[in-house]
């Protein structure tokens, strides 16, 4: 079976939501957990468009809240694929808050989650391979990499001697 290589525009989604009473805390702010399920499905469509295939949440890397989202604001949510790996793919997001009557437009949050291609068994499968074109695809291409070998380290997958990426930002051979 031959692996199609596609690039990262081919993955790139963006989701509008409006965020309604039912989506607030008792501040008036969105609740972190609804946007993080916003941003679950979003990154599943990209990966979805890039593999083909089903896939599951692996990982979600941290994820900071730098700005509020209030009532009646949009959001955006960019997503789009960083890297291909074995069976699975890095997803990186970026949520945008606007507030339409004042047009004011914030970033409020960024993070990067890990999906895995599975066939209809459950199995996970390969995955298309990524090849970055410009200046921005090449270093998140990059640094999805030493991200993945964090990930691994900190789940015990991984001995941080082994990460060799990773141990370079630190230390000079």
């Amino acid at each position: 079976m031959s692996i199609k290589v596609k690039n990262p525009k081919d993955s790139h989604t963006i989701m509008n939501e409006l965020v309604l009473p039912n989506d607030t805390n008792t501040l008036n702010n969105l609740m972190g957990g609804r946007l993080l399920h916003w941003m679950d499905i979003a990154a599943a469509i990209s990966a979805q468009k890039h593999c083909n295939r089903i896939v599951v949440t692996a990982s979600v890397d941290n994820v900071s809240f730098k700005h509020p989202i209030k009532l009646g604001d949009v959001i955006t949510i960019e997503a789009v694929v960083t890297r291909a790996f074995n069976t699975s793919v890095e997803v990186r997001l970026d949520v945008w808050a606007e507030n339409i009557p004042s047009g004011s437009r914030a970033k409020s949050n960024e993070a990067y989650y890990t999906f895995v291609a599975l066939d209809q068994d459950g199995k996970t499968v390969p995955v298309p391979e990524l090849i970055p074109e410009t200046v921005e695809e090449i270093e998140l291409f990059a640094g999805a990499l030493r991200r993945r070998q964090l990930r691994l380290i900190l789940s015990g997958k991984m001995k941080a001697d082994d990460a060799k990426e990773l141990k370079a930002l630190f230390f000079k051979e």
